[in-house]
């Protein structure tokens, strides 16, 4: 019989006050948090927790529920990638986050699960019991009260669980790329290796993700400052029109399909793919710049399919 459950987490200032929780019935949720994490920390160990508190029955399958893309790429998608090498990202840069997903990897050996997004704060049942008793404890914590932990899975609670959030491993500092030829100049000129073309594509994802898209921060972070769009129905877009448009809207379900993705020049990435949804299907074009040694989405362009 498989075991349907909601993960969600919840931080006050993200970071600050952090809650975390899953939700199958009244009988069966578990929640927690820290003082001080992340909203990501947060779904996260939500979905760890799940797993632990259910690792008596591993033969039963799991559902997992979840408003994160965030977490369901990292599980689903890049952690084979990420382990791969040596938990460092396609830039050689270490991975958020790692203790977390380290331990979420352990819990995945022997389970048979599968993860489906639901958009939050939609009326999901299941969704809203989980993200309303995560963000009770990350109000416990602001307040300094304990949180209400629930029963468990079946009356019981998994082992002890860290009393603080996992800290961010720092980010080493970036290596100047290799030369490469310039085959109109005929000269050896910085170019983008083929790690940075990964993690252009990975960043590019992560814009798809509706916790990256209601983030004002991160966007600003992303999106370069003379950044433009062409959108479906052709209007160009500048950067702060583009913000705030996705910070007041930023649900998405969409499958992504990468046709290529090339240096055009040493500090140029070029990333075109395809998008799916209810709505249809659409090639799309970006292009990211490399300033002050990050790269940011400086163009982009989608065109509807035929």
């Amino acid at each position: 019989m498989t075991i349907t459950a909601a993960a969600d987490g919840s931080a006050l200032g993200n970071p600050g006050p952090a809650g975390w929780a899953w939700y199958i019935d009244e009988n069966r949720w578990h929640a927690g948090g820290w003082p001080h994490g992340t909203n990501n920390q947060g779904e996260l160990m939500a979905v760890l927790d799940l797993f632990r508190s259910t690792a008596h029955v591993p033969h039963e399958p799991l559902r997992i529920l979840c408003d994160s893309q965030y977490v369901i790429n990292c599980v689903t998608k890049w952690m084979p990638n990420w382990k791969r090498r040596g938990w460092k990202k396609a830039d050689g840069k270490p991975v958020l986050n790692v203790d977390l997903l380290r331990q979420i990897d352990e819990e995945l050996a022997g389970r048979t699960y599968t993860f489906e997004w639901v958009k939050g704060h939609a009326g999901h049942a299941l969704n809203e019991a989980a993200d309303e008793r995560a963000r009770a404890c990350a109000t416990a914590f602001q307040a300094g009260a304990a949180p209400v932990v629930g029963p468990g899975f079946d009356g019981s609670l998994p082992r002890e669980l860290p009393a603080a959030a996992p800290r961010a491993v720092p980010e080493p500092p970036a290596q100047a790329p290799e030369p490469v030829q310039d085959d109109l100049f005929g000269v050896e000129v910085p170019g983008a290796e083929p790690r940075e073309v990964e993690a252009v594509v990975e960043l590019e994802q992560e814009l798809l993700d509706p916790e990256t898209r209601s983030d004002f921060g991160q966007l600003a972070y992303l999106l370069h400052p003379e950044y433009r769009e062409i959108g479906q129905s052709g209007r160009l877009w500048v950067r702060d029109e583009v913000v705030d448009a996705l910070v007041q809207d930023p649900e998405l379900s969409v499958s992504f399909e990468l046709v290529e993705a090339s240096a055009l020049s040493p500090d140029l990435i070029q990333v075109l793919y395809r998008t799916a949804s209810a709505e249809g299907s659409a090639l799309r074009s970006s292009l990211w710049q490399r300033a002050d040694g990050r790269w940011r989405l400086r163009f982009h362009q989608g065109t509807p399919e035929a």
